[in-house]
């Protein structure tokens, strides 16, 4: 059982890692399907999985400035209540009137990665938000304008609060909302991504500490696996061109969405 935690830990932690989806779409599915965890302890344990791989990812984009620390504090605001406001909630809702939620959003953005261009907008105007990140294959550091901030950091609070009521991970839905709707290029908002949640899933593992929801020898050997795999997801990641992320990216959006809606149909 270590053996097998410490495995998925590492699938886990370094596909997250590498399109800054935190992991817990695996650790979920995983937990419930084959160890046996009601989904309530999957959510918790998996949340803390999320935290081990973010601080792996996170030692590595922020040293290598892929991540934009000044972007991702600002969205926390938000995905961080929201993720404590989910947590509380969670005990009150039915898990499958989430899950199906969770997946539309999905979908949606799955559809939206798939057909729109990405589209970078390199001149700020006055008073706007712009960003300086480095394109480690260039090795060149490159300014662009974050567009639609007030939007993002609405969409943001609801990633966070789906985050940590299904603990799948609200980078599905903030990596396409930064890149899509923001316009922040594809490896700089999955790398802000996974520095932004191992805080979103901190502020909801606390949550679900406090309940004794979390297994903690279960929750010990993830977390040791998915640090090992965010290390392995940042050395993939420092090597892949970023062109075709975006249909990778939308390729495992449909698949979660699938998943998600095959547990909210009590098949997984």
């Amino acid at each position: 059982m270590l053996l097998g935690l410490l495995a998925v830990g590492v699938l886990a932690g370094a596909l997250g890692t590498l399109f800054g989806l935190g992991g817990g779409i695996i650790f979920v599915p995983v937990l419930t399907i084959l160890f046996g965890l009601t989904p309530s302890e999957a959510a918790a344990v998996s949340l803390v999985g999320i935290i081990a791989a973010s601080v792996g990812a996170a030692s590595f984009y922020v040293e290598k400035e892929v991540a934009n620390i000044r972007l991702g504090l600002l969205l926390e605001i938000t995905t961080s209540l929201g993720a404590i406001a989910g947590a509380a909630a969670a005990v009150y809702l039915q898990d499958w009137i989430l899950l199906v939620v969770f997946s539309a959003v999905l979908l949606y953005s799955g559809l939206r990665m798939a057909l729109n261009p990405e589209r970078v907008v390199e001149h700020c105007e006055a008073g706007g938000f712009s960003i300086r990140y480095r394109d480690l294959r260039e090795d060149a550091y490159v300014t662009c304008s974050v567009q639609n901030v007030k939007g993002g950091l609405l969409g943001c609070g609801l990633a966070g609060m789906l985050s940590s009521m299904t603990g799948v991970g609200g980078g599905s839905i903030k990596v396409p909302l930064m890149n899509v709707y923001m316009h922040v290029p594809i490896k700089t908002a999955a790398a802000t991504s996974s520095y932004m949640i191992g805080i979103t899933a901190f502020s909801g593992a606390i949550t679900y500490y406090l309940g004794g929801s979390i297994i903690l020898d279960v929750a010990g050997a993830m977390a040791v696996g998915a640090f090992a795999g965010s290390i392995i997801g940042t050395r993939i990641s420092k090597r892949m061109d970023a062109s075709p992320m975006r249909r990778y990216m939308s390729v495992i959006l449909f698949t979660i969405s699938a998943i998600v809606l095959l547990r909210a149909g009590g098949i997984l």
